[in-house]
């Protein structure tokens, strides 16, 4: 019986019942492109500059299966944080995966697929007031 008390003790609630606010959320993906070797990862704040989302993520992955990996992990983690909704394009082809997760876009792209669109200097250079604010991983 104490068992069942605290597992519905709003204290033992599971993370997943409270939804995750946009720099949660960007903390998520960061640490989950981190576990998964991700490289050269830049976030950009969006905020301000465009209504689409708060936040942009761009990291390269070494190949068409370690992009993969990392798209699909990161759709789990951030399911398993309850975030609805998500949307995923690319997976087939794996070169460029998209995740709309609404408060952050994730690019994975292939290092040389990367270079051909480079994403961060069209989005730092295309936005009204300025550059958004950019960090590296």
């Amino acid at each position: 019986m104490a068992l069942s008390a605290a597992a519905s003790s709003p204290a033992t609630a599971p993370v997943s019942e409270a939804r995750l606010d946009a720099e949660g959320m960007l903390a998520l993906v960061l640490a989950r492109l981190e576990d998964d070797k991700a490289e050269d990862i830049v976030s950009i704040e969006l905020r301000g500059k465009t209504t689409i989302a708060d936040y942009m993520v761009v990291a390269s992955g070494r190949s068409q299966r370690h992009v993969g990996a990392i798209a699909e992990h990161l759709v789990e983690a951030l399911k398993e944080q309850g975030v609805k909704g998500i949307r995923v394009e690319g997976m087939p082809a794996c070169d460029w995966v998209l995740i709309d997760a609404s408060d952050v876009i994730v690019h994975v792209f292939q290092p040389e697929v990367r270079g051909f669109y480079n994403i961060e200097k069209m989005w730092s250079g295309a936005l009204p007031g300025g550059s958004p604010k950019m960090t590296r991983g």
